[in-house]
């Protein structure tokens, strides 16, 4: 059989480890072909495609991005994007394909299953926010990056009896925030699933500075926002495909924290390194795994659905149970994070 193989929405560690493994065990395992769609679901539509063997794959696990490009095209954006596609799998006889991708290219991988396309899901994304699995691969690179960045931080600020806001990834959770906030220590950790009070944080940081010289690191995730009443902050303007353009909120949050208490505040906004380069080993490991499992489906028609870790276990669970609803940080999490701010 043949299979097609694209990967949609941002770039992301361990994109390519989850290419190897599908195309090994489709080679190696089943005697399969694989292609891989140019830029995502663009090469579905537009028929641009290249073949894909063990031979191409060979020294890709630890590299960063995707060797087939990635783009947030879907079908539904044309009028005859989904006949396009359809053109395009009948053209090639793919009879199942691999869609990698976060919650916005699931979505569209679940429509298109609907009708009649045979598709596999394998969840992408460093937020961690998508629902039906522990974890997605990327994340756990994400978080490494923000944890090594704040503790490099941790020296400056007490060098110079400074607060530093850190701004790290997490449009509409925050995971990553949470994490890393926690792993290096930082004081005050804000999140979008609590709107955020800008008088009790510098309150917080009032009470640690008067105990003597104490330096401070202010996690803040991308999506994170003041509770209503407290400050006014703008409206994000709007990207070609409807997303919020985020960023920027640590500068917002240490103009304030400065003007309210005097002290010294600089802003690191990681940006896009948290989601470049090299996967750790854990997100090697999982997204070699996902790549199995995801051919495993697709060699067995048993499509419509998303692989996904389940308490250690890499399971297959239907698109639908998955996509409904962004994976939140567990409040018991948010809690630990409480315990250890100050």
């Amino acid at each position: 059989m043949r299979v097609g193989v694209l990967t949609g929405g941002g770039d992301c560690p361990g994109l390519n480890a989850v290419i190897r493994a599908v195309v090994r065990r489709a080679e190696r395992g089943f005697g399969d072909e694989v292609i891989g769609f140019v830029d995502g679901y663009r090469g579905l539509i537009d028929d641009e495609w290249m073949p894909l063997d063990v031979g191409s794959c060979r020294g890709i696990l630890p590299r960063g991005g995707t060797i087939i490009g990635t783009s947030r095209i879907q079908p539904y954006m044309f009028d005859d994007g989904v006949d396009r596609a359809r053109a395009t799998m009948a053209l090639h006889d793919i009879d199942s394909l691999i869609v990698i991708g976060g919650e916005g290219t699931l979505s569209a991988a679940s429509r298109l299953d609907s009708e009649g396309f045979r598709v596999v899901g394998v969840p992408k994304t460093i937020d961690n926010d998508i629902g039906g699995t522990d974890m997605t691969f990327g994340f756990d690179t994400a978080v490494q990056i923000a944890t090594d960045a704040i503790d490099r931080l941790h020296t400056t600020a007490e060098s110079h009896d400074r607060v530093i806001v850190v701004e790290v990834m997490g449009r509409h959770v925050g995971h990553i925030a949470t994490w890393a906030g926690i792993a290096g220590g930082a004081t005050v950790i804000l999140v979008p699933e609590e709107p955020f009070d800008i008088a009790k944080v510098c309150d917080s940081l009032h009470r640690r500075h008067a105990k003597g010289r104490y330096a401070s690191i202010v996690v803040v995730a991308e999506g994170a926002r003041p509770a209503e009443g407290t400050f006014e902050l703008a409206e994000p303007s709007l990207d070609e495909y409807g997303h919020q353009r985020l960023g920027g909120i640590a500068n917002v949050v240490a103009s304030e924290i400065e003007a309210r208490t005097g002290y010294e505040t600089r802003v690191t906004i990681l940006g896009y390194v948290q989601r470049g380069g090299t996967p750790t080993a854990f997100d090697r490991v999982l997204s070699t795994r996902f790549g199995v499992e995801a051919m495993n489906a697709a060699h067995e028609s048993d499509t419509g659905k998303m692989v996904a870790l389940d308490g250690g276990v890499v399971v297959r669970k239907p698109f639908a149970d998955c996509i409904a609803d962004l994976k939140v940080v567990p409040p018991a999490l948010l809690e630990v994070s409480h315990t250890f701010t100050a």
